[in-house]
């Protein structure tokens, strides 16, 4: 895979466990390894522009996905991977900061922007939590890939609970 992460926003990130769980979320979904990702972590009135831009609704958000190519995970386990631009996820540190400190369970920034960063590459291949069943889909999808990055890593603990509206 090739994934690039630009930070941006003036903030300390674990950049090489976005790129990790990128991946990671990637390879779990069945993507093709030569297909491409863009990470770009930016501060929050960057990312309140682009919120207000793309989707009309003021202030920053946490994690915004822009997709390019339309991938899909392929339907049957023999099919083979669709290669080409996943697009981009632009995640903010300072909201995944306070989503952080505020989750009922409490974890750290770099914990959200993990999270977020499986949510964003979950968006950009067609998963969406608009409707209760999608939700349910798609939240359960990034539980088990947050918990198999996690334990493949040997970090102990449950994953992050889903902040993520």
């Amino acid at each position: 895979m090739a994934i690039d992460v630009n930070n941006e926003s003036g903030t300390d990130i674990d950049e090489q466990a976005i790129l990790d769980v990128a991946r990671y979320a990637l390879a779990r979904m069945r993507i093709h390894p030569l297909s491409e990702l863009s990470v770009i972590v930016v501060d929050a009135d960057a990312m309140e522009q682009l919120h207000i831009q793309w989707m009309d609704l003021p202030g920053p958000t946490d994690v915004m996905s822009f997709p390019m190519d339309e991938l899909r995970p392929p339907a049957k386990d023999d099919d083979e991977p669709p290669q080409g631009l996943l697009g981009d996820i632009v995640l903010c540190p300072e909201v995944a900061k306070k989503q952080g400190e505020e989750a009922p369970t409490g974890h750290s920034m770099d914990e959200e922007l993990q999270l977020l960063t499986v949510h964003g590459v979950l968006h950009l291949l067609g998963y969406d939590h608009e409707e209760p069943d999608e939700k349910a889909e798609m939240f359960g999808l990034q539980a088990a890939i947050i918990d198999g990055w996690r334990t493949e890593r040997g970090i102990e603990g449950a994953s992050p609970a889903p902040t993520i509206t």
